[in-house]
């Protein structure tokens, strides 16, 4: 027990007892029920394991391997004492996912059957209208193990090489070479499965073929090229693994009245720019960001969204001027392109109609899924049975902000593209997500958005169904905030007063957060508080963790985060560590939580 003192002014300090972590009364009451003559030994630990823990084929010789890398809180070796246990429960050793299982879906099925880790304008180190285009947020996105790279590719300003930028912006260029050079260094460093380049192509017939030219002199050997141009079905993640794949719209002429048309767009987007901007101006810098946007229309609690009515041309894929080829294009970037995207004329019927002989890809903007969906739900899950869906930000987003993925992931939707750069509650669940399977950047759907029954029947995303599980949530406490903050941090007088918000993120029905008290003047607090969750779909819940500190006169100060596939949660008495708003772990800070599974 040491004390901590707070200076309130020349004359007056506040002292404050720091006390070290000790067992909450539950883990002592399970100890004793395990332990024998307050000691845990190899047999006693293996049948918590098995009962409490959940872990069916824990073996004595694994207890004996915990119970020898917690020696030395123990004098006795033959087993652990009360604090060696405590010790060994809030430990990296005991993580809520199983590190060890690594890949571990199976990765033989074709690319539709997987949600993939998905970028968009990857290239952008900030808004979309007036940062920096550069190769380090791809880098940075590489590293974190996303696996689609998306380059709007644009004629140079002497038209005659090209850069990669967002059109039509103020967004400063960046050389192709330079970010195809830095995809192959960095492609495969996080996960070896598939990486793909979605390029926007708005590139003349020669520098479509100059592009061909740097994509396969890059590339090389790891470059996939297709044997025929139409695939009855996606080959495999993992006959592709260390792979590089092409998807893009068959090239087209380039019309320059096309762009005289669009030009003027420009100066809309600008100034559309600069409302948002201001808008939105100081959001960056409130503590976490706004609430995920509800699934059931209006908010989860406080986020307001912008629903401006979007023009179906909003990206290339919806380009009216989309063209059969012709002669004027390069046949040897149109070898190129592995995954064609693309929409048929007609409309939204026929862009999901399914076509036996051929599988592409389609784009949707957020706001187009959205309104597809209230009346074409089954029809795009069953489009995403063999096909590809991308789903991209809609173009207000001029802040780098992201919508909520489950809208994209319940209706099967593979690509579920967000701007990796920013940071917010909508990217800490897409982190989340694509933490399971060993973070290879690849999880296998749920089998019920794969499945046709008798009937040629599929999952309807608007069904009420019944509830499958209840996740139970007890939370202990938490530590670590005072080695990873300054200790005036969250309060210049006192220690902090945090409390926890825990909740699912799903489909509607098995949407909710709650929270528990705070603990005042406590840079270790207990709360010992128990929360249950329905879940009708838990396949495609996320079991969302966050601690704030509470501040009676400002916004409450952000206290770490993280989000978990409940499909991979493991039952038992975890230790969750905890991340930063940019989804950096931290070094120390985590909380001590039990996680139960009722049918």
């Amino acid at each position: 027990m040491s004390k901590q003192t707070y200076s309130v002014c020349f004359c007056w300090r506040r002292r404050f007892k720091l006390a070290l972590a000790e067992a909450p009364s539950e883990i002592k009451t399970l100890f004793e029920d395990y332990a024998e003559n307050e000691i845990m030994t190899p047999s006693h630990l293996k049948r918590f394991l098995v009962e409490v823990q959940k872990q069916e084929k824990a073996t004595e010789e694994e207890a004996q391997v915990i119970i020898d890398s917690f020696r030395h809180f123990h004098r006795r070796s033959v087993g652990l004492n009360l604090e060696s246990f405590f010790k060994y429960l809030f430990s990296d050793d005991n993580p809520p996912l199983i590190p060890s299982r690594g890949v571990h879906h199976d990765m033989t099925l074709p690319l539709s059957h997987y949600f993939i880790y998905t970028g968009h304008n990857s290239y952008l180190t900030g808004n979309q209208l007036s940062s920096d285009c550069s190769d380090v947020p791809i880098i940075n996105a590489l590293k974190r193990g996303v696996r689609v790279i998306e380059l709007d590719i644009w004629p140079n300003a002497t038209k005659d090489n090209i850069d990669v930028l967002h059109g039509r912006t103020l967004t400063a260029p960046v050389e192709l070479i330079r970010c195809l050079r830095s995809i192959k260094e960095h492609a495969f460093v996080a996960s070896e499965y598939p990486v793909v380049i979605t390029l926007e192509d708005h590139l003349t017939p020669d520098l479509q073929a100059k592009v061909a030219e740097m994509v396969t002199n890059t590339f090389g050997d790891i470059l996939f090229t297709p044997n025929t141009e139409s695939v009855k079905e996606f080959p495999s993640p993992e006959s592709l693994k260390r792979r590089i794949i092409i998807s893009t719209k068959p090239p087209k002429e380039y019309l320059e009245a096309k762009e005289k048309d669009k030009g003027d767009d420009s100066q809309q987007l600008k100034e559309k720019g600069d409302v948002s901007l201001r808008r939105k101006g100081s959001s960056e810098d409130e503590a976490w960001g706004k609430e995920v946007p509800s699934l059931k229309g209006g908010t989860i609690e406080d986020y307001k969204d912008n629903n401006e009515d979007e023009d179906l041309n909003d990206e290339e894929e919806f380009d009216e001027s989309d063209k059969l080829p012709n002669n004027n294009e390069a046949p040897e970037y149109r070898r190129l392109i592995a995954i064609h995207a693309g929409k048929p004329k007609g409309g939204l019927e026929e862009c999901l109609k399914v076509d036996p002989d051929k599988v592409r890809r389609l784009s949707l903007s957020e706001q187009q899924l959205e309104k597809a969906a209230i009346n074409h739900g089954k029809q795009i899950v069953r489009f995403t049975q063999r096909n590809i869906l991308r789903v991209y930000p809609k173009g207000t987003r001029i802040d780098s902000s992201n919508y909520n993925p489950l809208i994209g992931w319940m209706h099967g939707a593979q690509m579920v593209a967000f701007n990796m750069q920013g940071h917010g509650r909508s990217l800490w669940l897409m982190q989340g997500m694509f933490r399971a399977n060993g973070g290879c950047g690849y999880v296998k759907k749920p089998e019920f958005l794969l499945e046709t029954g008798p009937d040629n029947e599929v999952f309807d995303p608007k069904a009420k169904l019944p509830v499958k599980t209840i996740l139970k949530v007890t939370v202990y406490m938490g530590e670590g905030w005072y080695y990873d903050f300054k200790h005036t941090h969250f309060d210049q007088y006192s220690p902090p007063d945090f409390y926890t918000r825990v909740g699912i993120a799903g489909v509607s029905s098995d949407t909710v957060m709650k929270k528990t008290r705070a603990i005042e003047d406590n840079w270790l607090p207990t709360w010992n508080e128990t929360f249950e969750f329905p879940l009708t779909v838990p396949e495609l819940a996320l079991l969302r963790i966050e601690v704030h500190e509470y501040d009676m006169s400002e916004k409450d100060d952000f206290g770490g985060q993280t989000c978990i596939p409940i499909r991979e949660l493991r039952s038992g008495i975890r230790a969750i560590p905890l991340y930063s708003q940019k989804g950096e772990k931290y070094a120390s800070v985590k909380l001590l939580m039990r996680f139960e599974f009722i049918d």
